[in-house]
């Protein structure tokens, strides 16, 4: 899991740094809006209704529109101007009963881990619900919006669970009600002992989603058999080589014959050149020799005259 927001519980003067983390996700299948006639994807554009022109979404601002038509376009920086709960920090506000808050106001969950080398106020805390058996209501603020929130313990590990505003619930008031008769002694009696023949401890792993296991079935089958209902991805086309790398391949492929053929030449005159260098060290070798011979013959020479 990823945590989704850091700081810390105020509890008093206790300081209680935390990690959150969603605590449920959906497994529901997810569609794409597509084209019947070719399985196009749908895409959306955001039109203005006043120039009929597409606007960015960093253009767009938000606005409140009375009942008497009235807009007032607000700004980022007019949100940031109104009184919001500290952004990293979660303060409690009391603790009270569990039973006395109505599951009817209970939003969405979130797990908090110790954010600390020693949770040690971490512990202190959970323990201490736990034992008290209370919640602690606290604020929250995620996404620039602050919930109510109640705070408990799950194995040992605190939970949040923000809690909707006494005005986000709607009253109820049914004509249909109205004027019901009262159910006979004789009717309870058999409603409860249907009941108490149906009764027995909460096992969440007994209960599975039929609809979303028969989808999946659905669409493995559709897939294995490659019915008319698929569309197959199409084969990514072979990579052209774009026009300046062909360019560059050719003028490189002429610098190398070019090159080649200089090779040539250079190693035509180099054996030339070689041919006469074993020449010219002969030459220089036999001098010596030749010199020593004509001195010698000089030698004998004069020697012989002289006697």
């Amino acid at each position: 899991m990823r945590s989704i927001w850091k700081g810390s519980i105020a509890f008093g003067l206790v300081n209680v740094p935390v990690k959150v983390y969603t605590a449920t996700e959906d497994h529901d299948i997810r569609f794409h809006q597509v084209h019947a006639k070719d399985g196009g994807r749908i895409k959306y554009d955001r039109v203005c209704t006043v120039c009929g022109q597409s606007v960015q979404y960093a253009d767009i601002d938000k606005a409140y529109e009375s009942p008497e038509g009235d807009k007032v376009v607000l700004t980022d920086e007019d949100f940031a101007k109104l009184p919001v709960a500290e952004k990293h920090e979660i303060p409690v506000l009391q603790f009270v009963p569990s039973e006395q808050i109505d599951p009817l106001l209970f939003d969405k969950s979130y797990y908090l881990e110790p954010d600390s080398n020693t949770p040690k106020a971490y512990v202190l805390l959970a323990k201490t619900l736990d034992q008290v058996d209370r919640v602690a209501l606290v604020h929250f603020t995620l996404r620039q919006k602050t919930r109510l929130a109640a705070l408990r313990v799950r194995d040992g590990v605190l939970v949040l669970q923000t809690l909707l505003w006494p005005d986000e619930v709607r009253s109820v008031d049914f004509e249909s009600l109205d004027g019901a008769g009262e159910p006979r002694k004789q009717e309870i009696s058999m409603a409860e002992t249907l009941v108490d023949s149906m009764s027995d401890d909460f096992d969440p792993d007994l209960y599975t989603d039929e609809y979303q296991i028969e989808l999946k079935r659905m669409l493995d089958e559709a897939i294995a058999s490659g019915s008319n209902k698929v569309i197959r991805p199409e084969e990514p086309a072979p990579q052209e080589m774009d026009a300046e790398v062909v360019d560059l391949v050719a003028a490189l492929q002429r610098s190398l014959e070019a090159t080649g053929r200089r090779s040539g030449t250079k190693s035509e005159s180099g054996d030339k050149a070689a041919e006469k260098k074993p020449a010219k060290k002969a030459a220089k070798k036999a001098a010596p020799k030749a010199a020593a011979k004509t001195a010698k013959k000089t030698t004998r020479q004069s020697t012989r005259k002289g006697a």
